[in-house]
C-alpha cells in the first residue's frame, strides 16, 4: 500500500509542483490550503507523513504542528523561508521531525520524505525484540515502549529512535554527526538543530517522569550522552 502523503501549504505552484513529483513517485496525495483544511484532512484522511508550510493563512503552521502533534504521532516535514529561522527551531521544538528551506530543491525533498518514511514505517511482526535496561528507564524496541519507573514515557517514534540510540550506548557520547546516521540515515544532508531539538523535547519528558533525575547530559562542544544508572 502507497503511503499517504498530505501537503500544507498556500501557494497553488508549489502545491502542484509537490503534487506532481509525489504522484510520480507512487504515493498517495492529499492536499491543503490553510491551516484549518489541514486539521481537517489530517483528522479524517490520517496521512502517513505531512509537509507543512509554517507561513498559512486562518491557522498558521506552528499551531496546526502542535496540535497535530497533540493528537497523533504523523512524521511533519517543515517548509520554511530563509528569514524564518525563529520559527524553524519552535517548529521542532513543537515535534516536527524536519525542515526544508524554500526555494529547495525537489529532489531534496523527496529523499527527506523516503527517510522519513523508512523510518516510521511498522517494524514486521517477527522482528527481534530488544529491552534495554538502565536503572529505572526500560526501552522496548520491538513493542517502541519506554518507562522511567513505572511511568510510560509518551513519546512520538522520532523521539522513541533517539532514546534508543543514547541507551544502546549508555556512558558513551555521541555527537550529533553520530545521531544523524543512526536516527536519521547515513544520506541525510540537514541541519544537525533537528538533533538537539529532539533532545530537548526528550529531556522535557523524562523530567516529567523524574524531575530529579538528569539521564541525558550535553558534553560541551562535543554531543550528548546517556547517563549510566545503578
Amino acid at each position: 500500500m502507497s503511503a499517504k502523503i498530505l501537503i500544507v501549504d498556500d501557494e497553488p505552484p508549489i502545491i502542484d509542483m509537490l503534487s506532481y513529483n509525489l504522484k510520480r513517485a507512487n504515493y498517495d496525495v492529499l492536499v491543503a490550503y490553510d491551516g484549518e483544511q489541514a486539521l481537517a484532512q489530517a483528522r479524517k484522511e490520517q496521512p502517513d507523513l505531512i509537509i507543512l508550510d509554517l507561513m498559512l493563512p486562518r491557522v498558521d503552521g506552528l499551531e496546526v504542528c502542535r496540535t497535530i502533534r497533540k493528537e497523533r504521532d504523523v512524521p511533519i516535514i517543515m517548509l520554511t523561508a530563509r528569514d524564518t529561522e525563529v520559527d524553524r527551531v519552535v517548529g521542532l521544538e513543537l515535534g516536527a521531525d524536519d525542515y526544508v528551506v524554500k526555494p529547495f530543491s525537489v529532489r531534496e525533498l523527496m529523499v527527506r520524505v523516503k527517510n522519513v518514511l523508512r523510518r516510521t514505517a511498522p517494524r514486521p511482526a517477527d522482528s527481534p525484540s530488544e529491552i534495554v535496561r538502565l536503572g529505572s528507564l526500560t526501552v522496548d524496541t520491538a513493542r517502541y515502549e519506554a518507562c522511567l519507573g513505572a511511568v510510560e514515557l509518551d513519546l512520538t517514534t522520532l523521539e522513541f529512535d533517539v532514546l534508543c540510540a543514547l541507551a544502546r550506548h549508555a556512558g558513551r557520547v555521541l555527537n550529533r554527526e553520530q545521531l544523524l546516521d543512526e536516527v536519521w540515515g547515513y544520506d541525510y544532508f540537514g541541519d544537525t538543530r533537528v538533533v538537539d531539538a529532539v533532545i530537548k523535547r526528550l529531556r522535557t519528558k523524562l523530567r516529567q517522569a523524574a524531575p530529579d533525575s538528569e539521564i541525558i547530559t550535553t558534553v560541551r562542544n562535543v554531543g550528548y550522552k546517556m547517563v549510566e544508572q545503578s
